[in-house]
C-alpha cells in the first residue's frame, strides 16, 4: 500500500503539474490532499480543476475555510497582503469550485495495512495549529488527541518533518506550492523553489515515509506569476529570481 499525500498546494499550478509528475513516475495506490488548494498563488482556479480530475479525498485547511467564510481570515492574520491575495483567490473561482471545496473534511482516516492513518491539515483537533520537531511531547498529546493510528500526517506549516511520538510517526507533508525555507510563526517566509509531497508505504506490517522534493522551473513559475493580477505576484517573482 503506497498513499501520496500532498498539502498547500496554494494556487500553484506549476508545482502541482510538477509533483503529479513525480507521482505518476514512482506508482501509488492512492493520492490525498491535506488541503490549502487555491489561496495566495497565481492559479486557483486551475489548480482547483487539476485536484477535482484526481477525485481524491481532500481535508479542510484553514485557507479552504478562509474561502468559504470569509471572515474567518482577520481572525488568523491581519497582514493586508495576505488578505488581499485571499480575496482575489477567491473572485477566480467558479461556484462550482466552491462547492467542492465545501466537500472537505476536517480529519480522515484511511487504512494503511495492518494499521491506519490519521490525516488532518494542522492537527486532529484544529486547522490551525502548528505540529512542529520542536513541538514538546506533552503538548503534542494534547494537538494528537485520543485517536490512535501507526501514522498522523497534516501539512500546514509549509516545512516537512516527521518524527517518532510513542510509537507513532507524526509527519508534515510539506508544501507543494510554497514550501518555507523555516517556520515562519506569522512573519514573512522565503519560499524554496521546489515542490514538496510525502509517500507512505506499508509492508508487512512495517511503515515508510518518503519526504519528497520535486525541483521546479523557474522560468515556468515566473512567467505564470507574470501573467496573473494576483497581489503577491511581485514578491513571488522575486523568490524565484
Amino acid at each position: 500500500m503506497r498513499v501520496a499525500l500532498l498539502s498547500d498546494i496554494h494556487g500553484n499550478e506549476v508545482a502541482l503539474r510538477a509533483v503529479l509528475a513525480d507521482i505518476r513516475r514512482r506508482g501509488v495506490d492512492q493520492i490525498v490532499c491535506l488541503g490549502d488548494v487555491a489561496t495566495l498563488g497565481p492559479s486557483p482556479q486551475r489548480s482547483v480543476d487539476l485536484l477535482v480530475e484526481l477525485n481524491c479525498p481532500c481535508i479542510m485547511g484553514n485557507h479552504d475555510s478562509f474561502l468559504l467564510e470569509p471572515g474567518l481570515v482577520k481572525t488568523y492574520t491581519q497582514a493586508a497582503p495576505v488578505i488581499d491575495a485571499i480575496d482575489w483567490c477567491g473572485e477566480q473561482l467558479s461556484s462550482e469550485s466552491f462547492d467542492y471545496l465545501r466537500t472537505f473534511k476536517p480529519v480522515a482516516e484511511l487504512p494503511l495495512g495492518l494499521g491506519s492513518m490519521l490525516l488532518y491539515h494542522g492537527s486532529p483537533r484544529s486547522n490551525v495549529e502548528d505540529i512542529l520537531a520542536t513541538t514538546p511531547p506533552e503538548q503534542l498529546d494534547m494537538f494528537l488527541g485520543e485517536r490512535q493510528a501507526n501514522v498522523m500526517a497534516g501539512g500546514h506549516t509549509h516545512v516537512q518533518m516527521l518524527r517518532q511520538h510513542r510509537g507513532r510517526l507524526v509527519l508534515n507533508v510539506g508544501s507543494v506550492g510554497m514550501p518555507f525555507r523555516e517556520y515562519a510563526a506569522g512573519a514573512r517566509p522565503t519560499i524554496l523553489a521546489h515542490a514538496e509531497y510525502a509517500v507512505v508505504e506499508e509492508t508487512h506490517g512495517v511503515v515508510g515515509v518518503s519526504l519528497c522534493r520535486v525541483p521546479l522551473d523557474k522560468t515556468a513559475m515566473r512567467d505564470s506569476l507574470a501573467r496573473s493580477t494576483n497581489p503577491l505576484c511581485d514578491w513571488l517573482i522575486q523568490q524565484y529570481a
